[in-house]
């Protein structure tokens, strides 16, 4: 699993645990070394005592001559018995360690003797311990001394990320010509990753380039055929027409009337690319519902549907006429196409309007996609590509507006837009 914790503690953590594990390592072999010297030494200066001892006193007849803190035990000689505490001990050294006392203990075995040389090293004891604690307080100063270092070397380290990162957050007007970034970085990782960037921010730049003037030259172009289009429907309404013909042409006209509304708004779109703020407007929820209501209400008729407009509360808001239009004749059309038999309501409140049908709804798995591009539902209708909740998100992103849907639960939809 990839861990989430942020790059300067990964560091410092890194570092304290290698420093740990070398200092751990060191100490634990300066315990063994001092252990191991201590068995060598002591072992050849309490053999080479005993040997003084037996070859030069006792094989003299004379007593044993020790220092105060050295004794001498004898298996076979009357006040010199082995206590208990020593019985049992290996030949050779041996280190006996209480509560309250500590010893060497230097064994030779003879036939049918055994000789032990005990020295009291209670003071050399503490100075091992001495020296023990010294070690690991060593060893815990190594650990802080590996935080605090590697804090300030993590700190020094990640300097040219935190800024490389902190310039890529601010570009956020992507087609404004910025210089790049890579120049002011040396030719390692970071300026690798610098010069990255770059290329693919140029990369965007391109694509979003393209696209603002693709839309832009595909609608300019679609208006003179627009036109050509509306003004032969007009000149159909003046002849001599039958109740179908006529149907027909009104059907030209209204697609007509969308198209020119769509291309209006993918103006605006590819214009508004290159403004980061939302566009300033002149009209209200309220104006807007009224001028949809008188659009969309015949067609709902035509499909046997009812269509209600409830103005629950007055707004002020000043909004923009294409792109409100746009948002709102799109949640209808998107009811129209999807609702077969009941009611299909528009409510208009102060800050927001809602679009709600009795239609089949949309299944809970798809409610978070379906404002995607070229997502449709599954029991999809009409000969649509699946853009017009698309081109609803957009438009509200890019004015700050805020758009979702949810299931009533009588049934149908619910499409929502709060303006603030």
């Amino acid at each position: 699993m990839t861990s989430k914790q942020p790059l300067v503690r990964r560091i410092v953590i890194a570092f304290t645990l290698m420093t740990l594990v070398v200092s751990g390592g060191f100490s634990l072999g300066i315990v063994a070394i001092v252990h191991f010297i201590e068995e060598h030494l002591v072992t050849q200066e309490m053999n080479e005592e005993l040997e003084n001892i037996l070859q030069k006193d006792l094989a003299q007849g004379l007593a044993p001559r020790l220092d105060d803190k050295t004794r001498l035990f004898a298996s076979h000689m009357p006040g010199y018995e082995i206590p208990k505490s020593f019985i049992g001990l290996d030949e050779g050294f041996n280190e006996v360690v209480t509560d309250t006392e500590a010893y060497y203990v230097y064994i030779r075995d003879l036939p049918q003797q055994r000789y032990l040389l005990v020295q009291e090293q209670a003071e050399f004891e503490a100075r091992e311990n001495a020296l023990f604690m010294t070690v690991f307080a060593g060893f815990l100063l190594s650990g802080l001394a590996a935080w605090l270092l590697g804090w300030l070397m993590a700190r020094t380290i990640i300097a040219p990320l935190v800024r490389l990162a902190q310039q890529v957050r601010h570009r956020d007007q992507l087609l404004t010509l910025a210089p790049n970034l890579a120049p002011e970085y040396p030719a390692d990782e970071v300026g690798h990753l610098a010069a990255a960037f770059d290329e693919t921010l140029g990369q965007l730049r391109n694509s979003l380039e393209r696209e603002r003037f693709f839309t832009s030259d595909v609608s300019h172009e679609l208006r003179t055929p627009l036109m050509v289009v509306a003004s032969s429907a007009e000149l159909l309404e003046t002849s001599a027409l039958d109740e179908r013909q006529r149907r027909q042409v009104n059907r030209i006209k209204r697609a007509t009337a969308e198209i020119n509304d769509l291309v209006e708004t993918f103006l605006l779109l590819a214009r508004a690319n290159t403004q980061p703020n939302p566009l300033d407007g002149n009209t209200t929820l309220e104006q807007v519902a009224r001028e949809q209501a008188e659009r969309w209400a015949p067609r709902f008729a035509e499909k046997g549907l009812t269509f209600d407009l409830n103005i629950e509360a007055n707004s002020a808001t000043a909004l923009h006429a294409g792109f409100i239009s746009t948002v709102m004749s799109n949640l209808l059309r998107n009811a129209l196409h999807y609702t077969d038999s009941g009611v299909v309501r528009l409510l208009i409140n102060a800050n927001s309007f809602r679009v709600e049908d009795t239609g089949q709804g949309v299944p809970s798995a798809q409610q978070h996609e379906i404002f995607e591009p070229f997502v449709r539902g599954t029991e999809a209708r009409g000969e649509g590509l699946g853009l017009g909740l698309s081109l609803v998100k957009r438009i509200c992103a890019h004015q700050r507006w805020q758009v979702s849907m949810y299931s009533l639960p009588a049934g149908g939809s619910c499409f929502e837009v709060t303006v603030i």
